[in-house]
């Protein structure tokens, strides 16, 4: 995670990267790039405070615990993480909402070897929001674009850019997923522990 001023919104922007969260009632954008992840905005505009998370997995099925740097890399862990940091600063669970957004399958496969990483990432996360009672209202999820969004807190506002598939940003997208799928095939390989969804 990293904070940097940003002349063209001319606020601040704390860029979040895969396992990571930030929430703020601050007058800053909390910014991140999605392929098959997923980025939820919860926020309660009562207070005008708001977060937003990255995850890349719906859950882990590992046997031994997840070590807690790597908690925020899956979705149930993720979405708890950013609620209990948005109770923790006064919001209300009956007043927080929600907008979803990535689940790309940015790698375009199809067929029997589909990647389904997206579709699994967008399923779980309409179903926790449900579970939790957390009216979703945006939702822009899905497709073959890359997305960047930048989330006010404040204002729970989102700008969302689709990243074309005619340049460098994607192809480094795209690399990063196949290195993400490779990084997870060898660690199924030696522990045995880790299940596709």
């Amino acid at each position: 995670m990293n904070r940097h001023y940003d002349p063209h919104f001319q606020k601040d922007i704390v860029t979040i990267h895969p396992g990571e969260y930030f929430s703020t009632d601050e007058d800053i954008y909390i910014a991140t790039v999605l392929g098959s992840c997923i980025s939820i905005a919860l926020f309660d505009l009562s207070i005008h405070l708001g977060g937003l998370n990255h995850f890349m997995l719906p859950r882990s099925n590992r046997t031994e615990a997840v070590p807690t740097e790597d908690e925020g890399r899956f979705g149930n862990f993720a979405v708890e993480l950013l609620i209990n940091d948005l109770l923790k600063k006064g919001a209300k669970h009956e007043n927080l909402r929600a907008k979803v957004f990535g689940g790309g399958n940015v790698l375009e496969s199809s067929g029997p070897k589909m990647n389904m990483t997206g579709i699994n990432n967008i399923n779980f996360a309409l179903s926790y929001l449900e579970t939790e009672h957390i009216p979703i209202v945006v939702n822009d999820t899905g497709g073959i674009f890359p997305r960047k969004i930048f989330f006010h807190p404040q204002t729970s506002k989102v700008y969302l850019k689709r990243i074309q598939k005619c340049g460098c940003p994607v192809e480094q997208i795209k690399q990063r997923e196949e290195q993400y799928q490779t990084n997870l095939q060898k660690a199924k390989d030696t522990a045995g522990d880790i299940t596709w969804f």
